[in-house]
C-alpha cells in the first residue's frame, strides 16, 4: 500500500512514522508513506495557502491552488482509490472503515487547517471524509497519523501474528474479553481458572462470554447494530 499525506506541517509526522509496527511495515516493504508539503505548491511569493473566507467571518480558509496542484501532480503519476479529507464532520472512522481501507493500493490523505478548506476542493477532488471523534483539532495531521495506524496494522505481513488484528475490538462488534500474562498469582490476584485449563473451546467461549459482557456493560450502543 501506498499512502501519500498532504500537509503544511510535514515535520509533524517524522516521530510517529519511525517507530515500532509502522516503522517495521515501512521497511518491508509492505508500505510506502510520502508525505507533501502544501506550502512548496502555493504559487505566491510568500507561499501562503490561506486567505479570508468570502461572506466574511473568523477564520482564514486554506485555498484551492496548492491542494489542486499537489493532488492533480500525484494523480497523474498513479491511479488512486481514495483521496480522503480528515474533517470533523466527516463520517466518524471505525473498524469496519478501516478493514476496506486496509485493502486499497493507494490513498490520499488530505490535512486541513484554520476554518478548514475551499468547499470546491471537497467537491471535485475528495471521496471519502473521515472524522476520529467529536471534536475539533488544531489541524488533520494527527487524524492521518491514526488512520494511518489503524489501517496498516491490519494489513497481511505487518503484524507477525495476523490474528492478533483480526481478535481486537470491534472486529466483530464487540470489545475485547479482558486478557492477562504471567504470574498466574500476584498479590493474591489470580488468572481465571479457565485460561490455565489448556482447553481451546472452554477458553474460546469464557473469551465470547466475557467480551459480550464487557460490550453489554461498556457499550450497548454497538450491540445495537448489530
Amino acid at each position: 500500500m501506498r499512502i501519500d499525506i498532504l500537509s503544511i506541517l510535514p515535520d509533524f509526522f517524522n516521530i510517529a512514522f519511525e517507530q515500532s509496527i509502522l516503522k517495521r511495515a515501512q521497511k518491508k516493504g509492505i508500505v510506502e508513506i510520502h508525505i507533501h508539503d502544501i506550502r512548496k505548491y502555493s504559487t505566491n511569493k510568500q507561499k501562503s495557502v490561506d486567505d479570508y473566507q468570502y461572506g466574511g467571518g473568523a477564520g482564514m480558509v486554506m485555498c484551492i491552488q496548492p491542494i489542486d496542484d499537489l493532488i492533480s501532480k500525484l494523480k497523474s503519476e498513479r491511479n488512486y482509490d481514495e483521496i480522503i479529507y480528515l474533517t470533523p464532520d466527516g463520517e466518524q472512522l471505525n473498524q469496519g472503515i478501516c478493514n476496506k481501507l486496509s485493502t486499497l493500493k493507494n490513498i490520499i490523505l488530505l490535512c486541513g487547517h484554520y476554518k478548514g478548506i475551499d468547499q470546491r476542493i471537497r467537491d471535485h477532488f475528495i471521496s471519502k471524509e473521515i472524522s476520529i471523534g467529536d471534536y475539533v483539532l488544531t489541524g488533520g495531521e494527527l487524524g492521518a497519523i491514526v488512520l494511518s495506524d489503524a489501517i496498516i496494522r491490519l494489513i497481511p505481513g505487518v503484524i507477525s501474528d495476523e490474528t492478533s488484528a483480526l481478535t481486537d475490538s470491534f472486529q466483530d462488534q464487540l470489545l475485547s474479553p479482558p486478557i492477562y500474562t504471567r504470574p498466574s498469582e500476584y498479590k493474591g490476584w489470580k488468572v481465571p481458572e479457565i485460561l490455565l485449563s489448556g482447553d481451546d473451546k472452554k477458553i474460546e467461549k469464557w473469551r465470547q462470554e466475557q467480551a459480550e459482557i464487557r460490550t453489554k456493560t461498556r457499550r450497548p450502543d454497538i450491540l445495537k447494530d448489530k
